[in-house]
């Protein structure tokens, strides 16, 4: 079996920070969203896995390289359009042959990885390889209408999918992972472009369906997140971050205090400050006279300093200076968030486009 992760797209809804960089790549605990889908993969036996890439392909290749680092073989595919998941199988068609394969969104996180959803389809396989063609991962949701959502009959095979209905037939939606057969090859070259201008990979499930070939489900039962918005990103960030190790591996003065779930990288100088857990702290970050507070996570090489910081996350490079509260934020690479001492006082901003900014006055 192969793996097929979807790295491309724009990430519009993650703007400005994707405006320079992947969405895939945006940290969560300090670990990149792609690297969570990479390892889903590995821990299910997958050596082989291709990543489809668009405009930010470069940058994905340097994070990610030959796969090593999770024992993969990893082949990069380039799209030249986002034109759709069902898309993404057609152009991976050489890679993929005649293997069964997993696709999976690399801007998804699963609490529980994919081992069992693997397993189920390669035992369903093995007892009898007309057994299904496709297998769909599904969540309940308390707002089906937000998403795409399987139909299913008596006998508990998919009879259909319906995209963002008015009266949901169920409340399960879709998972951004599948496992396909290579009946769907076929699939993928059959159906028409949608009112969008995208081959969709719903589209080609329900050919499939409607083709009698039997499509499989399973029920997720711990959290899964598509981190495309700024709110479920930070919740995906809490929710990892309950589960860090504790672990110093920086330098913390006397005058410091650790409270809880922290875990502070290599060369990290923690002074005069409190961190309350759970809390990761980056390579080479400096945090002085400050309070970092539960569920935030703070990359590499940033500077804190006279400042309070809570439910955010700060990416590679930036600094934080005497700022009195920051809660509930996203802050990307090498920013620089700071109180003006400059008379008269007033508030200075250099804001690129796509910014939020609220102020407490």
């Amino acid at each position: 079996m192969k793996g097929l992760i979807l790295a491309g797209g724009s990430g519009t809804r993650l703007r400005p920070i994707t405006h320079t960089g992947a969405k895939q790549l945006v940290p969560v605990a300090n670990t990149p969203i792609l690297f969570y889908g990479l390892q889903h993969l590995a821990d299910a036996g997958i050596r082989e896995v291709g990543i489809v890439t668009g405009d930010t392909g470069e940058e994905i290749r340097a994070a990610v390289g030959d796969g090593s680092t999770w024992g993969l073989e990893v082949t990069y595919l380039p799209q030249e359009a986002p034109l759709g998941l069902a898309h993404a199988v057609l152009i991976a068609r050489d890679f993929l042959g005649d293997d069964d394969f997993v696709m999976y969104l690399g801007d998804n996180l699963l609490r529980d990885g994919i081992v069992p959803f693997v397993e189920g389809f390669e035992a369903a396989r093995a007892a009898d390889a007309t057994s299904a063609a496709a297998q769909i991962l599904l969540a309940p949701v308390p707002d089906p209408q937000r998403f795409g959502v399987a139909e299913l009959g008596d006998d508990g095979s998919v009879v259909a999918l319906v995209e963002k209905p008015e009266v949901p037939p169920s409340d399960l939606a879709l998972v951004g992972v599948y496992l396909f057969d290579p009946t769907i090859h076929e699939a993928v070259r059959a159906i028409e472009p949608s009112d969008r201008g995208e081959l969709e990979i719903t589209d080609a499930i329900q050919w499939l369906i409607d083709a009698g070939h039997r499509v499989r489900h399973e029920i997720l039962h711990g959290w899964w997140l598509d981190t495309g918005k700024l709110t479920p990103l930070l919740e995906a960030n809490r929710l990892l971050l309950e589960i860090v190790e504790p672990a110093n591996a920086g330098e913390v003065d006397e005058h410091s205090q650790l409270d809880g779930r922290v875990a502070i990288a290599e060369g990290a100088v923690i002074t005069n400050s409190v961190i309350r857990g759970p809390v990761v702290i980056g390579v080479g970050t400096v945090v002085t006279d400050s309070y970092i507070g539960p569920f935030t996570s703070v990359d590499r090489d940033c500077i804190v300093e006279g400042s309070e910081l809570e439910h955010s996350i700060v990416l590679a490079g930036s600094r934080i200076s005497n700022v009195p509260r920051v809660i509930d934020s996203l802050i990307g690479r090498d920013a620089v968030v700071a109180r003006s001492e400059q008379r008269p006082r007033a508030n200075r901003f250099l804001v690129g486009d796509h910014c939020q900014i609220f102020i407490d006055t």
